[in-house]
């Protein structure tokens, strides 16, 4: 893999670091959190198809050796929803 280069853990596909989301497990105290933290990260497509599986199968929450809570899911999918409906007015 080149470097600054991640892959999917819901579809493997290997991008850039910049074209996923990132979610980590924070060190020392163990929570679940989006973004720019310290921490085991594990990194997801911003799709749909991503996220409805890495939900359904908990590839998240194995990836991060950690419990995956409701609260960050439901982060996720708005981010996804807030994509779209950017990509959506920029096409216009």
């Amino acid at each position: 893999m080149q470097p600054n280069y991640r892959r999917c853990v819901s579809c493997r596909r290997i991008a850039p670091k910049a074209e996923f989301w990132r979610v980590v497990r924070v060190y020392p105290d163990r929570a679940v959190s989006l973004g720019e933290v310290m921490g085991r990260s594990a990194y997801l497509c911003p799709q749909a198809d991503c996220l409805r599986q890495a939900q359904k199968k908990g590839r998240l929450g194995r990836a991060l050796k950690a419990n995956v809570p409701e609260d960050i899911y439901q982060q996720l999918w708005q981010r996804l929803e807030g994509a779209t409906a950017t990509a959506a007015i920029a096409d216009q």
